[in-house]
């Protein structure tokens, strides 16, 4: 949810600054990041989540990097992932609560 909840503070971040001369699009892989991290046998708790910045893709004349409408769509997926993972890990409160006899 950390890699979430941060990419969706920079998707944020590009849309507003759509208009910005120059400004580069900035992302974070938290699905990449997390999956070598489990093929490495790391815990998923101790990941750190890196932004990176796409200085390869220029979508306007003034240099900015921020395409709005792929920003979006990019910022509606994430919103989703983002509320699946709330779920699951409810799910999973729900059980241990149901195991201790809390619920």
């Amino acid at each position: 949810m950390r890699g979430s909840s941060l990419r969706q503070t920079l998707l944020t971040d590009n849309l507003a600054n759509v208009n910005t001369p120059g400004y580069q699009r900035k992302d974070v892989d938290f699905q990449a990041t997390l999956q070598q991290a489990l093929d490495s046998g790391q815990s998923p708790e101790g990941v750190s989540f890196t932004p990176s910045v796409d200085s390869s893709r220029t979508v306007r004349a003034d240099g900015s990097g921020i395409d709005p409408d792929q920003e979006s769509a990019d910022l509606a997926e994430n919103s989703l992932e983002y509320q699946a993972l709330v779920q699951v890990e409810g799910a999973r409160t729900n059980i241990l609560q149901t195991a201790m006899g809390v619920r």
